[in-house]
């Protein structure tokens, strides 16, 4: 009998795949426990759209990851920073408030975790890779000033 695994069942298959089992296995063990469901046409049919949603769904955001992109490595942040009579900054300027200054300069929002900086303690120019996506990631200018 083929069924459709609505979640990982050991040594028969992962969730979302059509397997053959056993007609005993599947009434007795598989439909009670809300393991699995038959696999008729309306159920493999369910099956594609959910693979194809998710592909698409990835596509999209890929595309949306190349045009962020494109767009953060166009622009740059700054940072008004005080300093002392030894011209190091108090405090640091770190990856959340590079998220802080990125929202309030440019109306763009980006979680901190996702900002790769080290702590920025001197006044300059420095680069901060932001991992929009997996393998798209873009370098930021953020430019610390009094």
């Amino acid at each position: 009998m083929k069924v459709v695994l609505k979640q990982d069942v050991k040594g028969q298959g992962k969730k979302g795949e059509i397997v053959n089992v056993s007609d005993g296995y599947a009434r007795n063990f598989l439909f009670p426990k809300g393991l699995a469901a038959p696999a008729d046409a309306k159920a493999e049919n369910e099956l594609k759209n959910q693979i194809s949603s998710k592909e698409y769904k990835a596509k999209v955001d890929l595309e949306n990851a190349k045009a962020m992109k494109e767009v953060l490595e166009k622009i740059e942040v700054r940072a008004k920073a005080s300093a002392g009579t030894d011209g190091k900054i108090y405090g640091s300027i770190t990856n959340a408030h590079i998220s802080e200054l990125l929202e309030a300069q440019h109306k763009i929002k980006i979680d901190k975790r996702k900002i790769s900086c080290d702590a920025i303690k001197n006044f300059g120019t420095y680069h901060a890779e932001i991992k929009l996506s997996s393998g798209i990631s873009a370098e930021l200018k953020v430019i610390v000033e009094n």
